[in-house]
């Protein structure tokens, strides 16, 4: 995500170390949700979100929320939490409908999403290079899926493709929010996702019945996605941003599609096939023009 950052630069070793460590846990997250399949979506994301939220309660400190006016006091403490569910479940429910390195990868546009979002919001209009940069990105999505649509061979993936459409939306909102906010997020992650995990605990007893505690592998990968990609990854890319030039390490998230796509085939869970990494490859050049 993008949380509000210091500009002064203190190490770039550092923080493109840091960098590295948030990438790399980011990647390895679709193989991690494809060893927990067993476990339902919600109650999957309800565990992924208390283990974030323990891995990232050292930052947790006092931030004076209730000095902001009523609409932002809602967006953070009800919007924010309501889009990290959404972000994560649709994500997770996404891969089981769809197959896991194309919804993954669909899922990894949310960085032109936010771009787009962020100069709309800025400046009232759309650069061209963003336009373009967007238009590579989903060019890369539609390699994946043409061929299913001119065969009509969709069938229920259409709604899993949806859903990582729907998981890369809300990240975007998500880190937009995180940039306009009057306050810094980061220091009210933990209690965000609590709030999100609450959320998804209810969601998941009224529409799974129950709440059954994940056993052996998928367990441990509940909570190595929480404590991972949702914990430590957090904290690296933001401490990444705060002592590092954020276009330098920002440039280094493009490259998570890749590695998620190809630790995906390396582990057998997708077959390898040229338009995988040449839709990833189209993704990242897609973040970087829009980026620039």
């Amino acid at each position: 995500m993008h949380p509000v950052h210091s500009p002064v630069v203190i190490s770039p070793r550092y923080s493109v170390c840091a960098a590295l460590v948030a990438v790399m846990l980011w990647s390895i997250a679709p193989l991690l949700a494809e060893l927990a399949r067993d476990t339902s979506p919600l109650q999957l994301t309800a565990l992924t979100l208390l283990a974030g939220a323990l891995a990232t309660l050292p930052l947790s400190r006092r931030v004076n929320v209730a000095a902001c006016r009523p609409r932002w006091q809602i967006s953070v403490w009800l919007g924010l939490p309501l889009l990290i569910v959404g972000a994560v479940s649709s994500y997770y429910i996404g891969m089981r409908l769809a197959p896991a390195a194309e919804a993954a990868l669909i899922t990894y546009t949310w960085p032109v999403l936010f771009v787009l979002l962020s100069q709309w919001s800025r400046l009232g209009r759309l650069h061209i290079a963003s336009v373009t940069g967007a238009l590579i990105a989903f060019s890369g999505a539609a390699i994946l899926l043409l061929p299913q649509a001119l065969s009509g061979g969709f069938g229920g993936a259409a709604s899993g493709y949806g859903l990582a459409l729907l998981a890369a939306c809300c990240w975007a909102l998500y880190s937009w929010l995180g940039q306009v906010a009057p306050v810094s997020l980061t220091p009210l992650l933990p209690r965000l996702l609590m709030i999100a995990c609450a959320f998804a605990t209810c969601a998941s007893l009224i529409m799974e019945g129950t709440f059954i505690m994940p056993q052996g592998e998928a367990l441990l990968a509940g909570i190595a996605l929480g404590l991972g990609p949702y914990g430590i990854a957090m904290v690296a890319w933001d401490k990444a941003l705060r002592f590092g030039q954020a276009s330098l390490v920002g440039s280094l998230a493009y490259g998570v599609p890749i590695l998620a796509a190809l630790l995906l085939v390396l582990a057998g869970v997708s077959v390898f096939d040229w338009r995988l990494p040449t839709a990833a490859l189209l993704v990242v050049v897609g973040c970087l023009k829009a980026s620039r």
